[in-house]
């Protein structure tokens, strides 16, 4: 089976801890603090595999964790790296956060690779938090967590030329006549439950690859069948060949197949719709109503759109055809067709609100990205460390926020996870 989405949870390593540690040499009374950094927690990159071109691998494994930092140790060995993550998908892939539907990454190039979660910061050892009045700090720094996502993972194939058209009306018999490829072919009303890709052979002009994409029905758009999968594919080609069966032999009208189908295309979207298209009016041997052709035609001269008459049974037509789509192709640029990928913000403390104060159940709750950072600094069992906590609420202004909100002598107040009791 064929498989185009995925949804994975992914995680980056966590940073190491510092540490806490004092020199102890023979001969040297009070050795100063020498504990060392945590290491950085492991990043988390995706990287294209040339040898893959589904994400069934992603049916079966749904989490990825990058290795975690080692903490620190005393005589200032710090501690190491996490090793990075690497995961491995097809060319083609767009990853999304699956929270927002940003678009993070679009792995449409041989060789790339794109970071896409970070590691955290490992946390420094006490020997950075050693001043003239505090010689002996008997905390460290935590390590920051990682970056974690819930991630989309959609396959589009690249391809320069898209078939679409009604399920079976010739588009797998044309591929296997102008490619290598060797798709599933028989006379069936249920569509290709995959979609097939080749290489157009030079003897019609430049090669160009080609994806046959599965029958499309009326409601794709909306998701039936298989639609909404499929539509996401035609996105990449440049270029469509609307395939039309012209024999009448399904008693079906081309005319109003044409305006089916388009139909599905602008309603999942006008970029979409307006790509260029050139009718192939199939089945021309086995046509038993001549006027059925007339109808298509003048609607292609109606629409501007270029129409040919080809047998792909008998191969008729095809190489017309394909010398054309050769030349059409030449003056098509190739483009990137997924909105532009936005740059990734990079967090910074003072861009957003360093804390927050509430009142709930009479308790007041002080959090934020400045107090969580604090936290992870301090030692809430040392005296000195809780000297230093003193001090940062003073200067972040929490003390002041705190009266001015109304707290009073005996007060709960909750920093971060920590229950104090308010003093004036």
């Amino acid at each position: 089976m064929f498989t185009d989405y995925a949804k994975i949870y992914a995680s980056a390593g966590k940073g190491g801890n510092g540490a806490v540690s004092f020199r102890r040499e023979k001969y040297i009374a009070a050795g100063g603090p020498d504990g060392g950094d945590g290491g950085k927690g492991g990043d988390v990159y995706f990287e294209v595999d040339p040898d893959s071109n589904t994400l069934i691998d992603f049916r079966y494994k749904k989490k990825f964790k990058a290795e975690n930092g080692q903490n620190g140790e005393g005589a200032r060995k710090s501690g190491k790296s996490g090793e990075d993550l690497y995961i491995k998908v097809p060319i083609g892939t767009v990853i999304k956060d699956a929270k927002t539907e940003e678009v993070l990454a679009d792995m449409s190039e041989k060789g790339q690779k794109t970071i896409i979660l970070r590691g955290g910061r490992g946390g420094k050892g006490n020997t950075h938090f050693a001043t003239s009045t505090r010689q002996a700090p008997r905390f460290s720094q935590g390590g920051e967590d990682g970056e974690e996502k819930e991630l989309i993972l959609e396959l589009k194939l690249l391809a320069d030329v898209g078939l679409i058209g009604f399920p079976s009306v010739g588009k797998s018999t044309i591929l296997s006549v102008v490619t290598a490829a060797t798709p599933k072919i028989a006379d069936y009303h249920f569509t290709t439950l995959e979609p097939n890709l080749g290489v157009v052979k030079p003897e019609y002009g430049e090669s160009f690859v080609m994806a046959d994409i599965p029958g499309l029905i009326e409601g794709a758009s909306e998701g039936t069948g298989l639609g909404i999968q499929f539509l996401r594919h035609i996105e990449r080609t440049r270029l469509l060949l609307h395939v039309i069966d012209v024999s009448a032999s399904e008693g079906r009208n081309p005319v109003e197949d044409f305006y089916i189908i388009n139909k599905e295309l602008e309603k999942y979207s006008k970029k979409l719709a307006q790509r260029k298209q050139i009718i192939v009016a199939n089945k021309i041997d086995a046509m038993q109503d001549s006027k059925l052709y007339a109808d298509l035609e003048k609607l292609a001269k109606e629409k501007n759109l270029e129409i040919f008459k080809i047998s792909a049974a008998t191969g008729e037509g095809i190489k017309e055809l394909m010398h054309e789509v050769s030349n059409v192709l030449k003056t098509l640029p190739k483009e990137q067709l997924i909105e532009p990928i936005t740059q990734k913000k990079v967090y910074k403390l003072e861009e957003e609100e360093p804390y927050t104060i509430r009142k709930e159940e009479g308790m007041y709750i002080v959090d934020g990205p400045a107090i969580r950072e604090l936290m992870r600094k301090v030692n809430m069992e040392d005296i000195e460390s809780l000297y230093y906590f003193q001090r940062r609420l003073e200067e972040l202004g929490v003390n002041q926020k705190l009266k001015e909100a109304g707290v009073r002598e005996g007060d709960t107040v909750k920093v971060f996870d920590y229950l104090l009791e308010w003093e004036d």
